[in-house]
This record gives C-alpha cells, structure tokens and sequence, in this order.
C-alpha cells in the first residue's frame, strides 16, 4: 500500500518574464499548471498507475510570485476512492537568495487513475506517522465540499 509520505512531491519552477502577466508576477495559468503537473505526481505515486485531473477545487491565489522569484510547489495524496485520488497542492514564493517563503496559491485536486484511458482502481492510501495522519486530517477537514 502506498503511504500519504511516498506522494509527497516539492517542486520549484523560476519565474521567468514568459510567465509574467501585465503586472510582472507569475501569470494565474502558468500556477495552475505546475500545480496541476504536480499534483497529478503525487497521485501517480499513490494509484501507481498514470492519472489525469478530474476536479481542481478552491484554488485560492493569496499573493503574487514576482518575476525572478521562485515558485515552489508543494502537493502530497491524502484520499483514495476507488479509482480517484485526492491531492493537496500549496505553492509558496520563493526569495532565491535568502529561501525565505511566503505561502501564495493552494488548491485541492481530484485525479483518476486510467489504464488504457479507462478508470482502474485505486490501492488505499496509508498515513504511517503522526505528521501524515496531521496532514490527511488536516486536508480532509479543509476541502471544500464535493458533489
């Protein structure tokens, strides 16, 4: 069974002017994106199998990521259905010389697993330590309601 630390995944992407928007931060698309490149990672690892993104729910933006800062994306799985998988994804501007951050964007995700482009299920998911148990009730208890 895979474990909610194996789809914990942190990604950084340099925010160059090609991901500017008028005001010379990181464009909303070019953030939902990575998020999405992501976070369907982190559900890969939990389906071990190929996943596409179902549902991307509540994507908050809080502040920009200037140009020449770094985004850092941040997702783990912390649900399985039968054949989807639940991802949580925050993403942080990065000062590259200092590391210090400031959290910027967040969202929650629903991939599903496909084999052959037809849905196929699931493993279940396990919380193995404390801080992963925190994590998935921390996330569960967050997500904005589903359909």
């Amino acid at each position: 069974m895979p474990t909610i630390a194996e789809t914990h995944i942190v990604n950084r992407e340099r925010v160059q002017p090609t991901h500017a928007n008028n005001y010379q931060s990181a464009h909303g698309g070019i953030v939902m994106k990575w998020m999405d490149e992501i976070g369907a990672m982190s559900a890969m690892r939990a389906a071990r199998e190929t996943c596409v993104t179902a549902q991307m729910s509540r994507v908050d933006f809080e502040r920009p990521i200037p140009i020449g800062d770094t985004a850092l994306v941040d997702s783990y799985a912390y649900a399985t259905g039968r054949t989807s998988v639940r991802v949580r994804i925050e993403v942080a501007r990065e000062e590259p010389h200092t590391g210090e951050t400031e959290e910027t964007t967040s969202a929650y995700a629903t991939f599903v697993a496909v084999d052959d482009g037809t849905p196929t299920p699931v493993p279940e998911l396990t919380a193995e330590s404390e801080e992963c148990r925190e994590l998935r009730d921390r996330a569960l208890a967050e997500e904005p309601e589903r359909d």
